[in-house]
């Protein structure tokens, strides 16, 4: 569920030099900087953007690397969200309805008091990197990193043509230990999404569909995943939990497959978007240091049980520019909760019994409303309601994913 590169040669993507401004030649020709953000995804133009935006870090010196231009639609960014957001003016689809379906349990409920929005991620970057762009105090530098490091002294980002230090270094590049330990298992959540125009009018634009297990599982987590933009015009993406990818071949099949039993008629796939998300419990903060933090995916900010990221993304954002007051080491920014505990239990329920995800996911719907959901998805739930929640799954099967860990910590 969604809702990513080319080598490039170095250069600054704005040159925003100005007439006697000795400020911004000087910036330009610096290597060391107050702060640098490597990536230009979600999680580093949040966090640029919630720099430039806020007054106390006006006096220090922003670069933000980022290897390709964000000129294209490469992805979506989904999320529920209560009222009005801070994006909505970028939001271009919505939804107040959803559907869950599967063999054991379906069932078609409203969302309020939240809504499911969509932004586009060409609108999300025509209407950021501008903002950055006119920043004083922020480089925007075109390159490919090779290689980030950082000292008791200062951050280090390494590119093919130059060097750069900064007292404090944030990076969305994942470090690949998470897939070679042993200790928490790593499922993906992986994709092939199409962007369909069909001939007959299959679908009901006011309705998603957030879980439709009503296919093969064929010893995995799968399921449909449907956003419908007007009757004839959707995202269809076919979505697994599972250790391993498959064949393009196989993404496609299924969704032709299912537009077809809808009796959708002639189809045009206007778009395509694929991906391959970590799922995994792996404490990613032990790669964090005083000067040196992972941000996004690459620091555990995808919610393990879900793959959700953007907006899990933007809290954590706004709770790090409020400690980056406090002066503080990186590795003293709190990250982890109970909610982290309770994603690993489900994940190794999941891992080991990954044929019976449609089982797990029914039984959670069919016992607890919506909205106790989404707010245990937004780890904003009580005790009380997280044992109720808790307590739809089988009992058996988390005790023992319970008991093995205890005794392995």
């Amino acid at each position: 569920m969604v809702c990513g590169t080319k080598l490039r040669i170095y250069k600054t993507i704005f040159t925003r030099i100005q007439p006697n401004s000795l400020f911004l030649i000087a910036l330009k020709n610096k290597k060391h900087f107050d702060i640098i953000i490597c990536g230009g995804g979600a999680a580093g133009l949040l966090l640029a953007h919630g720099l430039i935006q806020n007054n106390a870090f006006d006096h220090l010196s922003i670069a933000l690397i980022e290897k390709e231009q964000k000129n294209q639609n490469d992805r979506t960014w989904c999320f529920w969200e209560e009222g009005k957001g801070k994006w909505d003016h970028l939001v271009s689809s919505r939804w107040d309805n959803a559907i869950f379906q599967s063999q054991q349990y379906n069932a078609n409920f409203s969302l309020a008091p939240y809504q499911y929005k969509m932004i586009e991620g060409i609108n999300f970057y025509n209407h950021l990197y501008p903002l950055l762009e006119k920043a004083p105090n922020l480089e925007l530098i075109q390159a490919e990193i090779t290689e980030v490091n950082a000292s008791d002294k200062y951050g280090e980002v390494s590119t093919h043509e130059a060097t750069y230090t900064g007292d404090k270094v944030f990076s969305s590049i994942p470090k690949e230990e998470y897939k070679q330990q042993q200790k928490f298992p790593v499922l993906q959540q992986h994709f092939i999404g199409w962007f369909v125009k069909t001939e007959a009018p299959i679908f009901d634009q006011d309705t998603m569909v957030f879980m439709d297990f009503d296919l093969d599982q064929k010893n995995n987590t799968r399921f449909m995943y449907v956003l419908p933009f007007s009757p004839t015009e959707a995202l269809v993406e076919y979505t697994l939990f599972s250790k391993d990818l498959v064949k393009d071949e196989e993404y496609e099949a299924e969704i032709t497959q299912y537009l077809n039993q809808r009796k959708a008629g002639k189809v045009s796939v206007t778009a395509t978007e694929k991906g391959s998300i970590p799922m995994t419990a792996y404490n990613f903060d032990q790669h964090n240091s005083a000067h040196l933090m992972h941000i996004g995916t690459a620091g555990g900010w995808t919610k393990a049980s879900t793959g959700f990221t953007f907006q899990k993304s933007q809290e954590k954002i706004n709770a790090l520019i409020e400690f980056l007051k406090k002066e503080k080491a990186l590795d003293q920014f709190p990250q982890r909760n109970k909610f982290n505990f309770y994603d690993m239990l489900f994940l190794d329920v999941l891992a080991k019994y990954n044929g019976e995800g449609s089982e797990l996911f029914s039984r959670m719907f069919q016992r607890n409303t919506p909205q106790r959901i989404f707010q245990f998805l937004d780890e904003k739930t009580s005790y009380r309601q997280e044992v109720l929640l808790m307590s739809s799954f089988p009992i058996g099967r988390f005790v023992k994913a319970l008991f093995k860990r205890v005794f392995s910590l």
